[in-house]
């Protein structure tokens, strides 16, 4: 071999590639040894140490390492602890899967009607159901309190690895798709936010159905990223979009605008633009991923039909709670600890350009989106702070982005160095041969290839989970000021995860006035079973927190497995009577929360406990648990309550003072299920079915105890007389006497018998377009959300059936699952196809 010839043979090899071939002469051991182990014959787990799954391994780093990390602050030990998981909204959202399999799925049925809060309302019809049937999926294999932990934790758990894929399947390379994987570590332990969803703070305070689906959304951009560039995986995106949608609506949007920016990303207008061949074939390739996309999102779509149709055509009968719009900008958008992730933003954008990445670019427009809707975004039913976590994430995964080519670009300066000296080294040995043979020259020193740039990955993870460890395990001992610590965005003390976990997954159980609240929770079972099962209006103070959540009592139907239900419930929007409960709320406790901000002014008219009993007794509601002396004391002077049980005195503190409390439940007379009208109802004219409407004047109504006499209805026969809203009634119809016994009721039913058919009767259970009248004309809704009806027989049955929309949604999910099966089918036969054809067609691929 000569000079020119060697030094060939050194600048063509390619960047990275084996050692060079040195020539005659006793062979490289090293040489020898890395050829050996890459023989076919070698041991199978040979594949697993040479240097090409050295990226694969430094993914796995970055993955593991954020899991674990996070896992760790998340206390594993007490996730498989068999304890009832209580903090913020978290401690109540126990009930739900549970009413799921006990009740619901024995019926056939996802969604479907629940009596143990707001008297009674449609659970799932307008909540997520996919966490809770995974839920209830994991109660197979573990018990139900643990299945219910690791649901909670799972949407935290897998958003590495949905950023990972994501990356992957975006055709980003190595060391990028690890880099974001490390990149949702801070974003999860972000400390600006604490309920607005996706980070830690958030999903510990009940928000872990928008966690899961944060992480199904990023997957599912992903495999339209790939989709578009591939034709391939509808059926998947179909499905991912599906159950994204089914965990979560607020990041369904984001994966949907995603999907829509990805497209036009894809659209290659430049080349688009003229007549020419090259224009042409452009804009085909773009139809061709825009029919792409409107597939796989209409049978997305489809999928969760059964869902969706009655999700939007029910909006009607659901409540706007009111949130103002948050302002401060400059706050939200950029807390002090965010400043860091700024920086490598900016990075971030100038290696966006150098290198013209459209999935940075993606990430960017994305990040934009997100700060314009939470700036422009109207006060609605979407509260403008929702879409703030998108604005972290983007931003957090640009930064992920921003550190991976800062990394590549130095590890391809450091391997272009390298094999320039190896180049010069070759050059001046051959030189100093003199034209002797080449066996007789010094043995040219072999070109070792630097780590590739995919294994930097793992030096980027590496330290960057150890420093988060450290942070959140080892910082707080050391006593470092919290002022220093606060300004890296590490956060000690009661207000960081660790804490708050510790605090969610010990339960209620080992909670310190734990047996405070079981001696509640039996008090109650012993009253449902003397007194008989019933509805209870509970006291509210901020001080139930000491049992594990304001919210505890909520879970009185859950403990007492159905007897006693809760006046107060979860899923406030999911209820039309939820308004009416708040104003009770107002009136029998001395300091209540007034949730429902959108009411009419006046709504709330303070501490009043006797009109608040008169409330009860007109919503049916059969006990009134108390905790204050001054409830109480009202309460014991009131003819209609009656002391039916007592527990207590309880000596505790909360937030620095001490408290000693006992417990009295009342009896709440005339306060049955279902009582016949003396007075015939009245019809409001040109008040509609929307809650917007019916919520004023039903209001104004509630709060007038003088205008009970006559019960103003949505809707009615022929013969009942029509009254615009806000008019004063005309002088009232009286009614036969009649008499109603033998009521039943089912999670699913009402059944009564009258002894006079003709005379309305007044059912004491909220209203529901779902609810089906056998034996009578009706239901027709009556303030302030009830049913009326009048029997056409003397046996009455109320049942929570399919509407129209449920019907709808059913059939065209079933069209949808036909069609991911053909989709399925098709993409497979393509892919045998080609595999067949070879890659060019030319027969089949050996």
């Amino acid at each position: 071999m000569t000079v020119g010839e060697a030094g060939n043979a050194a600048m063509t090899m390619p960047d990275g590639g084996g050692d060079p071939d040195v020539g005659a002469g006793s062979p490289d051991p090293d040489i020898s040894e890395r050829h050996a182990v890459r023989s076919p014959r070698s041991p199978r787990w040979g594949r697993f140490t040479r240097r090409s799954a050295w990226p694969a391994w430094a993914n796995a780093v970055a993955i593991v390492g954020v899991t674990a990390v996070t896992l760790t602050q998340l206390h594993p030990n007490l996730l498989f602890l068999g304890t009832t998981t209580a903090g913020g909204d978290t401690g109540a959202h126990v009930a739900l899967p549970a009413f799921l399999k006990s009740h619901l799925l024995l019926h056939g049925q996802v969604t479907g009607w629940d009596p143990g809060w707001y008297d009674g309302f449609p659970l799932y019809s307008f909540y997520f159901p996919l966490p809770g049937l995974v839920t209830v999926l994991l109660n197979v294999f573990f018990s139900y309190d643990v299945a219910f932990k690791l649901v909670t934790v799972l949407g935290s758990l897998l958003l590495p690895v949905c950023a990972w894929a994501f990356g992957r399947l975006a055709g980003m390379r190595d060391p990028a798709p690890a880099c974001l994987a490390a990149a949702t570590l801070p974003f999860l332990f972000e400390p600006s936010f604490s309920i607005y969803g996706g980070n830690l703070l958030s999903t510990l305070a009940g928000e872990f159905s928008f966690s899961l689906s944060l992480s199904l959304s990023l997957l599912f951009l992903g495999v339209v990223a790939s989709g578009l560039r591939t034709g391939r995986h509808r059926a998947l995106a179909a499905v991912l979009l599906a159950a994204t949608l089914l965990c979560h609506l607020i990041p369904a949007l984001f994966a949907a605008v995603g999907a829509v920016v990805l497209l036009l990303l894809d659209a290659d207008l430049p080349r688009a633009i003229g007549r020419s061949r090259r224009a042409v074939a452009a804009g085909h390739r773009w139809g061709g991923r825009v029919l792409w996309s409107v597939v796989a999102g209409v049978v997305g779509l489809g999928l969760c039909a059964w869902w969706l149709v009655p999700f939007g055509l029910g909006q009607a009968f659901t409540t706007n709670m009111g949130y103002t719009k948050v302002f401060g900008y400059p706050h939200l958008l950029f807390p002090g600890s965010f400043r860091w992730v700024l920086l490598l933003d900016a990075v971030g954008v100038v290696a966006m350009v150098a290198r013209r990445s459209r999935i940075a670019l993606f990430l960017l427009i994305m990040a934009a989106l997100a700060a314009a809707a939470v700036i422009l975004d109207p006060a609605s039913k979407l509260y403008n702070v929702r879409i703030l976590p998108f604005w972290f994430l983007c931003l957090y995964l640009l930064a992920g982005f921003a550190v991976a080519e800062v990394v590549a670009a130095v590890s391809r300066l450091a391997r272009r160095r390298r094999l320039n000296l190896w180049v010069r080294d070759l050059r001046g040995r051959l030189a100093a041969t003199d034209g002797r043979d080449w066996a007789s020259g010094r043995r040219i020193t072999p070109y070792r290839r630097p780590v590739p740039t995919a294994v930097a990955a793992g030096a980027v993870a590496g330290p960057l989970v150890a420093l988060a460890a450290a942070c959140l395990a080892v910082v707080p001992p050391l006593a470092v000021p919290a002022s220093t610590l606060a300004k890296i965005g590490v956060h000690v003390g009661p207000d960081q995860p660790s804490a708050w976990a510790s605090w969610n997954y010990s339960g209620y159980e080992r909670k310190p006035d734990y047996p405070e609240f079981q001696a509640v929770i039996q008090m109650m079972r012993q009253v449902g079973a003397g007194q008989g099962c019933g509805r209870t209006m509970w006291e509210y103070d901020p001080s139930l927190n000491r049992f594990g959540t304001t919210e505890s009592l909520m879970l009185l139907p859950y403990f007492t497995n159905g007897c006693v239900g809760s006046q107060e419930g979860l899923l406030f929007e999911s209820a039309s009577s939820t308004p009416f409960h708040f104003i009770v709320q107002d009136e029998v406790s001395p300091i209540s929360s007034k949730a429902v901000v959108a009411v009419p002014d006046g709504a709330y008219g303070g501490l009043d406990v006797h009109l608040g009993i008169q409330h009860l007794q007109e919503m049916g509601v059969r006990y009134f648990l108390t905790s204050s002396t001054t409830v109480q004391q009202a309460a014991a002077t009131d003819p209609a309550a009656t002391l039916v049980g007592t527990s207590g005195p309880w000596a505790t503190s909360y937030n620095g003072q001490s408290l000693d409390t006992t417990w009295k439940v009342y009896r709440i007379a005339d306060s049955q299920l279902v009582v016949p009208l003396t007075n015939r109802p009245v019809v409001w004219s040109g008040v509609g079915a929307s809650q917007t409407s019916w919520l004023p004047p039903a209001v104004a109504w509630f709060n007038s105890p003088s205008r009970w006499g006559v019960v103003p209805a949505a809707d009615g026969p022929a013969d009942w007389t029509r009254v615009p809203v806000g008019e004063r009634h005309p002088a009232a119809v009286t009614e036969p006497k009649t008499t109603v016994s033998d009521v039943r009721q089912s999670d699913q039913s009402i059944s009564f018998h009258v002894d006079r058919v003709g005379v309305p009767v007044e059912v004491r259970v909220s209203y529901f377009p779902n609810w089906q009248a056998s034996g009578a004309d009706g239901p027709y809704r009556v303030a302030p959300n009830l049913m009326v009806v009048v029997p056409t027989g003397h046996d009455v049955t109320l049942t929570y059936g399919r509407s129209t929309a449920d019907i709808l949604g059913q059939v065209l999910t079933l069209l949808a699952v036909a069609a991911v099966v053909a989709l399925a089918v098709v993409d497979r036969r393509t892919r045998r196809t080609a595999r067949r054809a070879g890659p060019l067609g030319t027969g089949p691929a050996r």
